[in-house]
């Protein structure tokens, strides 16, 4: 039995170095191909401010942010959840580069350590699909996986659609097969699952090429600013 953890993070900021925070982490755990329905979900109060393009990407404001736990308060349950475990996820340096310092910052070691190796599907797509985009959205699009939930970033959503993606991408199929036969997001409601955060079901308006262009040149800013850091700018490409 090879137990794997499907895991986001949503941080203040792009850099752990320049003192940025992880405010959200989210695991989902998967035995044998399929989605056990055991999970952790927390929201984290990062100790400072969120910069401006972090929260217009997932949206979290730090008047939220302001009575939940901090990260020492949450860790040994997060560490006892994944320890063992196989960690799967998008761009894995940006989020292990998180944890690791959140972990330093406690004086506890690598989550490397912790776990049985990581895999990044960031890099599996780019070596299948080299040339291509291959961001969560344009994964999930190429493998016909429902995403019309995913508003905004969001770490716990992310996990569930990632796993779906992992999935497809390790065997061809098109969806994570869950002991109830019922889709991650629709068994975590039956639980009562749901995220403090729940927002009413928004329509699905695409944006116009003007919108698109000026998307891009936010991104671009960003980009510039954080001198070629900006991990958002890279998954657009």
């Amino acid at each position: 039995m090879k137990r794997k953890i499907v895991l986001d993070t949503e941080t203040t900021g792009l850099d752990p170095r320049q003192g940025h925070r992880i405010i959200e982490i989210a695991c989902l755990e998967v035995v044998n191909r399929r989605l056990t329905g055991h999970h952790l979900h927390k929201y984290v109060n990062p100790e400072r401010d969120i910069d401006v393009g972090a929260q217009a990407v997932h949206g979290i404001t730090i008047e939220f942010l302001a009575d939940k736990p901090k990260f020492a308060d949450i860790v040994e349950e997060f560490l006892n959840f994944v320890r063992g475990a196989e960690l799967i996820i998008h761009n894995a340096p940006f989020d292990l580069g998180f944890l690791n310092a959140e972990l330093d910052r406690l004086g506890m070691v690598p989550i490397e350590t912790v776990c049985h190796g990581v895999t990044d599907t960031l890099r599996m797509a780019r070596e299948r699909y080299p040339g291509k985009r291959n961001n969560l959205d344009a994964l999930c699009e190429r493998y016909e996986i429902d995403k019309s939930q995913r508003t905004l970033h969001g770490a716990l959503i992310d996990t569930e659609l990632l796993a779906e993606v992992y999935l497809a991408m390790t065997r061809g199929q098109d969806s994570l097969i869950v002991d109830t036969e019922v889709s991650p997001a629709r068994q975590r409601q039956a639980q009562g699952l749901e995220t403090e955060r729940t927002r009413p079901p928004l329509a699905v308006v695409r944006a116009c090429d003007t919108e698109l262009a000026e998307h891009h040149r936010l991104l671009a800013g960003i980009d510039k600013e954080s001198q070629g850091k900006c991990v958002w700018a890279k998954l657009a490409d």
